[in-house]
């Protein structure tokens, strides 16, 4: 089977084995892990956050990050399609007692800033309280700018609101721009961004921000079920995931690319603009029901957004002769849904 279902079904590198075997661990809820501790200082230097904080996954990174920003009946403004609103089970409201004011994404995965001033609530005793923005990039494959992620950085400063960025990806959009992480996170308060998505890490995330913050992320972690004990083991793969790892990410954008110009020569699809690793098709006739179901049969997994969409990621592992194959099922696989 070719999986291209998302990059987070990648398994660990050789060196990433070797070095969870040699690790040397402590027990972290006392801090004294030393490479949980080595990867925490780590990323605050790359991101030029004061601290950083290790966390199992990115929707638990997003949590304790929202914890820490918010009080019970604060409100956050975020995209409709982002992920803490669409995909972590609304944990802001049933854990935190956060409210959640949604905006509709734009096709380039932006908020336009005149309507997160449109959902910023005004001083009443009626409304909840505006605390945090919350965007996310990348955004279903979209690259946000510097320029636009600065811009809201700007407005939220100028209207009292802090600023979290859901960055799962951030170093997919960093390939993609060409330019360096700490520069695409300084204008936010706080970043989350995950080490078992594209960078094949086997677990783990990374939540960064002031010291202050991290300590309140910190007790948030802990009231979820976050802390971990001797979890450098786990440390020590997101370690080399950042030294080995990052320069690859181009190739995932090239393959992904490749895909893309494969798929458009199939009548039966309509493929959309390919930003960084992730390609999203539909079929001219509507349904990919039947499509997944051919798909799977002739041996590829897809993931279908919805009823209409079907997404593809390439990622560590793939090479290209994958990826022709890929467009061959993919072709064989329209044509059969196309005479049932």
């Amino acid at each position: 089977m070719i999986d291209l279902r998302s990059d987070t079904v990648t398994k660990p590198t050789p060196a990433m084995l070797k070095a969870m075997a040699k690790a040397e661990v402590g027990d972290d809820v006392y801090g004294e892990d030393p490479t949980i501790n080595r990867l925490q200082e780590k990323c605050a230097d790359l991101f030029e956050k004061e601290a950083a904080l290790f966390v199992v996954s990115g929707s638990m990174g997003n949590l304790v990050s929202l914890l820490a920003h918010c009080q019970r009946g604060d409100e956050i403004i975020v995209g409709k399609c982002n992920h803490i609103f669409l995909w972590e089970q609304g944990g802001a409201a049933s854990l935190g007692g956060i409210h959640t004011s949604t905006i509709d994404n734009r096709k380039d995965g932006t908020l336009p800033l005149a309507e997160i001033e449109s959902a910023i609530r005004f001083d009443d005793p009626h409304c909840p309280i505006s605390r945090l923005v919350c965007i996310e990039n990348t955004q279903d494959g979209r690259v946000l700018s510097k320029e636009y992620t600065d811009s809201v950085g700007d407005f939220c400063r100028s209207n009292n609101l802090l600023l979290h960025l859901d960055g799962a990806r951030i170093y997919n959009a960093a390939t993609a721009l060409k330019l360096p992480v700490k520069s695409l996170v300084s204008s936010v308060d706080s970043i989350q961004m995950c080490f078992s998505k594209g960078l094949a890490a086997p677990v783990g995330s990374i939540v960064a921000g002031s010291k202050d913050f991290i300590r309140k992320a910190h007790r948030a972690r802990k009231l979820v079920g976050g802390s971990m004990r001797q979890a450098g083991v786990l440390a020590a793969a997101c370690i080399v995931a950042l030294d080995t790892m990052v320069d690859r990410l181009q190739e995932d954008h090239d393959n992904a690319r490749l895909l893309a110009e494969g798929l458009k020569n199939i009548p039966e699809l309509n493929v959309e603009p390919v930003h960084t690793n992730m390609v999203f098709f539909s079929k001219k006739d509507g349904d990919v029901t039947k499509l997944m179901q051919s798909l799977k049969e002739n041996g590829l997994f897809a993931n279908n957004v919805d009823k209409y969409r079907v997404r593809l990621v390439t990622h560590y592992g793939l090479e290209k002769a994958d990826i022709k194959k890929a467009v061959d099922i993919i072709s064989k696989a329209s044509r059969q849904a196309a005479k049932v």
